[in-house]
């Protein structure tokens, strides 16, 4: 398990829980996996599949998330496919033919193509060995993301009995757990709830007054790092975007006025680190895999508890710090208010009027709110002072950003001084090394290596293979695949350091 673990994904311990959740799945159990975003989920059911004989089955709500993990999983040696409505009926063709040959492990699906006779026909000669349901909470309409599709998911268990069954959500309250496995006809699953604390975000609630100015001092604070802003309407997300960029900044838009394409296009830009600023309404963020998110604002009340924490979730998803800003007004109470009074479901009026009383009570807060975030998932927090929220500790004042310094977007103002953990200089050389081969093999930059890794390389210079292989997220392919060119820049960068010494 230890030696698949770091082959493939290259990493030296499991993270909470995982190992059990790997061993319980191996022993053919189902499970019910609640994990944070960026706890490890997909591991819980991607390492079992390399273990075991057969074929894993990960249905999957969204087109970016299995592109992303597909294109992961292909980097670290394993061979993965996916299936949805953006192939030709010719590419599906020939990935089935590579899936009844075996040479598909981990094969990624929408769960409407379950509800596709010949699809289903075709599973039933295959030697599945797993199905695992990712972001389950969609199957429940009591969940804050509910997709009809999902609800085809119910009879998995009739239709195959004998396979066993994981699913996985990073949100999902006591009711809605129960709801997952009540429609998933779970009779006994393994139900795994991981702390939904994340202890790299900070929490903070400023005034919504003057609230481009304040987005404006919040970016200066992560020059040239990935960035989401969240908005309540297209309107605000298009004039957010727009004064950004007329700042010199390099922002994109993603909502549901801009075509399908369009988004598409956004999204793919941002992941890619070509834009770094997303201004987007709620539509835009699920199964965003991109680990490097460093701020997350909202600049309009959430209109759950649960949405707002799936929504900064997107943030620090590789465990560094990361900051998660909601911009607070009580007026932004009366636009929830005017849609509220439309809903014309007695019981759907009232759990909406009980999400936004919650919203407003987080922001008016006069105690942690990280204890009240997990508290909201039965989490009881017991310590008295969490170090990262506002409530907590005294954040450094925001410095008004200057509106007339128009910036350069392509000149990065981080200090290029040793910051006593990492080589700053040397990192921002790596990024350029990471940036360059991601365009040559047109993947994301954090498939390439995540910033966690480059940070790693940063600090410890590694200029052999068995020193490579220590960095964290190195496996073999990786050292084989990208080794000398990293650790010839380092090299570089070290003999041009001695030289100017000298």
């Amino acid at each position: 398990m230890y030696s698949t673990l770091k082959k493939h994904f290259g990493y030296d311990a499991f993270r909470p829980l995982q190992q059990d959740i790997i061993e319980r799945v191996l022993e053919k159990e189902d499970c019910l996996v609640l994990m944070p975003t960026g706890g490890g989920k997909s591991l819980c059911f991607q390492l079992p599949t390399l273990l075991q004989e057969g074929l894993t089955i990960v249905i999957s709500p969204l087109i970016s998330l299995m592109k992303d993990q597909v294109d992961a999983l292909t980097a670290n040696g394993i061979s993965a496919a996916f299936i949805n409505s953006s192939l030709t009926q010719v590419e599906i063709g020939e990935i089935m033919t590579d899936v009844q040959s075996g040479a598909i492990k981990i094969l990624y699906i929408a769960p409407e193509r379950l509800s596709v006779p010949q699809f289903e026909s075709l599973l039933h000669t295959l030697p599945i060995s797993l199905f695992a349901i990712d972001e389950a909470h969609c199957i429940s309409e009591w969940g804050h993301d509910f997709r009809p599709d999902y609800r085809n998911l119910s009879k998995l268990r009739a239709t195959f009995p004998d396979i066993p069954i994981i699913a996985l959500t990073a949100t999902a309250t006591q009711k809605v757990r129960e709801d997952i496995v009540k429609q998933l006809n779970l009779p006994a699953p393994n139900i795994f709830t991981s702390s939904f604390n994340r202890e790299n975000l900070s929490y903070e609630v400023l005034p919504k007054k003057d609230s481009f100015n304040t987005i404006l001092s919040l970016i200066d604070l992560h020059p040239q790092e990935s960035v989401i802003i969240y908005c309540f309407s297209r309107k605000d997300t298009e004039s957010i975007a727009s004064k950004l960029n007329a700042q010199g900044h390099n922002a994109g838009t993603y909502h549901a006025g801009l075509s399908a394409d369009k988004r598409r296009e956004n999204q793919d830009r941002f992941i890619r680190d070509e834009i770094h600023i997303m201004v987007a309404t709620i539509a835009f963020g699920m199964g965003i895999d991109k680990p490097d998110v460093r701020l997350v604002v909202h600049h309009s009340l959430p209109k759950s508890i649960e949405g707002y924490y799936q929504e900064t979730g997107r943030a620090g998803r590789d465990g560094l710090p990361a900051r998660c800003v909601l911009l607070f007004s009580v007026a932004d109470k009366y636009k929830q208010d005017y849609f509220i009074s439309m809903i014309r479901d007695a019981e759907e009026k009232q759990q909406a009027q009980n999400n936004l009383d919650q919203t407003l009570q987080y922001g008016n807060l006069s105690s942690c709110r990280r204890k009240f975030l997990l508290g909201y998932f039965n989490e009881d927090y017991t310590e008295t002072n969490c170090g990262n929220c506002d409530r907590c500790i005294a954040f450094e004042p925001l410095v008004p950003a200057k509106m007339a310094a128009k910036k350069s977007p392509s000149k990065s103002t981080r200090s290029t001084v040793s910051t006593g953990d990492y080589d700053t200089e040397l990192f921002e050389i790596l990024r350029q090394v990471r940036t360059s081969e991601a365009q040559r093999l047109k993947v994301p930059p954090y498939i390439v290596f995540g910033d966690k890794s480059l940070r790693d390389m940063a600090q410890n210079k590694p200029k052999t293979d068995t020193a490579f292989l220590e960095i964290n997220g190195v496996g073999d392919k990786k050292l084989k695949k990208f080794g000398t060119i990293f650790m010839d820049k380092i090299k570089e960068y070290e003999s041009g350091k001695s030289v100017s010494r000298n």
